[in-house]
């Protein structure tokens, strides 16, 4: 079974969720579960992820959905295209908020 690791921290009143690990069907249900428990402003810190697949990303880009349907703060950080190809695959890395850094982030979006 693949490790993953979730951390969470918050940041002017937005949760800022850390993966570390693998992003896959083996850890789906786990990181589903912890992106339930976030609040509605969230920034996602990818650059832990050793690995991505589609279902993952699907999670990532409802969860994006949900918060521009109702207003809220969204944002991900630290992608790395060798490790998330699967974003740039699906054109998704085009429309996805994606930044650099935190500060870039919480800049573009606080």
């Amino acid at each position: 079974m693949a490790a993953l690791s979730l951390t969470s921290s918050t940041v002017d009143e937005i949760t800022v969720i850390k993966v570390d690990g693998v992003l896959d069907a083996t850890t789906r249900e786990q990181f589903a579960d912890y992106l339930s428990l976030a609040g509605p402003d969230l920034i996602l810190d990818l650059a832990g992820v050793t690995f991505m697949d589609s279902r993952a990303l699907g999670l990532i880009v409802h969860h994006w959905q949900t918060s521009l349907a109702s207003g809220a703060r969204f944002a991900l950080i630290g992608v790395e295209y060798s490790k998330s190809k699967v974003m740039w695959i699906t054109g998704l890395a085009q429309r996805l908020p994606l930044y650099d850094t935190l500060d870039d982030a919480l800049a573009a979006i606080g």
